[in-house]
């Protein structure tokens, strides 16, 4: 069990979710109060999507690097050497310091040198926050040369603090959900081999701007989307080269590549447009903590079936599919069928609550 200076720091940092609707703005003050528990030089914070385990935003606090901090993120996201994301992500842990996985001797890592050379930097400790999805963020705390290595307390708090993720997620989620997407078109960019943009449509550009376009740098996203599209296309990977991120304005952006071939010339394409409800699904089932078992009573409800036709399908009794029900409506906040269907799957936009109970089937409750 969390102490209680520790629950009410993890509560300040997610009660910056629900006031932030930057994602950046939200990264600098929870930034400054994890510093009060475990000091660092500088940071790295990188979201995921955790279905593709694309990045598709970063953020860095550069007081130690200076104007060179962007390459904290290019080297954190090449993927390779100890403690990688992916690597902790798989191992279980949620978080880890170089220093103890290098035995104290941090020159073992290759990242690590490379760091020192450019950034003068110490010991690291990361973390990533994992759910049954996926892999939604992580960040990496540095110290610079010379400084303490981190500590195993330092490891455990921020394995503690990064349990508020989850919360965060809904906040934002149910944030876009009130937000209008419907005055914005389908973008198409053309990519050269370079990442470089050959063509672009007004949309497309509309799009940029709301994922913090800078003129010489594509968003991370977009290079992240066309380079695993590349790697489709060659048969390096079979994971799709989508990804959803929070541009912005507060809405979620679906963003898809896919390579084009004209003889030997090749074209990467990159679609941008505004997510669903159906395509957020997903990650809005994962933030409200639902198990597998109740993602799938909730999708079976979306299909229409009544709880004895879920009990049937799923070789449960009528009375543990409604158990199931009650723990989903709570974790919601719903109070119907139609209303499940409506936060989960039913784009807001598009649909009245009238249609929702419709879609849902004529079974009240449970």
């Amino acid at each position: 069990m969390a102490s209680p200076a520790l629950e009410a720091i993890r509560d300040e940092i997610v009660r910056f979710a629900h006031v932030s609707q930057d994602r950046h703005e939200y990264a600098r003050a929870a930034a400054d109060v994890m510093r009060r528990t475990v000091p660092f030089d500088a940071l790295t914070a990188v979201w995921f999507d955790p279905a593709t385990a694309l990045p598709v935003d970063t953020w860095i606090d550069n007081s130690l690097t200076g104007s060179e901090g962007s390459r904290l993120a290019e080297i954190e996201l090449q993927g390779a050497g100890l403690n990688n994301f992916w690597q902790l992500a798989a191992s279980g842990k949620r978080a880890a310091s170089l220093s103890q996985a290098t035995g104290g001797s941090l020159v073992r890592s290759r990242r690590h040198r490379e760091l020192l050379r450019s950034h003068g930097v110490g010991d690291e400790l990361r973390a990533v926050s994992v759910g049954d999805s996926g892999m939604w963020g992580g960040i990496v705390m540095y110290r610079e040369r010379g400084a303490p290595n981190f500590t195993r307390r330092d490891v455990n708090l921020l394995a503690s603090l990064t349990g508020g993720c989850p919360e965060m997620q809904r906040v934002w989620l149910e944030q876009d959900l009130s937000v209008d997407a419907s005055h914005r078109d389908r973008g198409l960019l053309l990519l050269d081999d370079e990442n470089g943009i050959a063509m672009a449509d007004a949309a497309a550009t509309a799009w940029l701007d709301e994922l913090r376009w800078r003129m010489r740098r594509l968003p991370l996203v977009i290079t992240a989307v066309a380079d695993r599209a590349r790697e489709v296309a060659s048969g390096r990977s079979d994971i799709a080269a989508t990804a959803r991120v929070r541009a912005t304005s507060g809405r979620w952006v679906v963003v898809r590549g896919s390579v084009l071939r004209n003889g030997t010339h090749a074209r990467t394409a990159v679609t941008l447009e505004p997510a669903s409800a159906p395509e957020l699904a997903e990650l809005i089932a994962e933030a409200y903590g639902l198990t597998a078992r109740e993602r799938r009573v909730t999708e079976l409800v979306a299909q229409g079936l009544t709880s004895a036709a879920i009990a049937a399908q799923l070789y449960l009794s009528t009375y543990t599919v409604n158990d199931h029900l009650k723990a989903i409506f709570e974790k919601l906040d719903v109070s119907s069928r139609g209303e499940l269907v409506a936060r989960l799957f039913v784009d807001h936009h598009q649909v009245g609550a009238h249609q929702t109970r419709e879609h849902a089937g004529a079974e009240p409750g449970l």
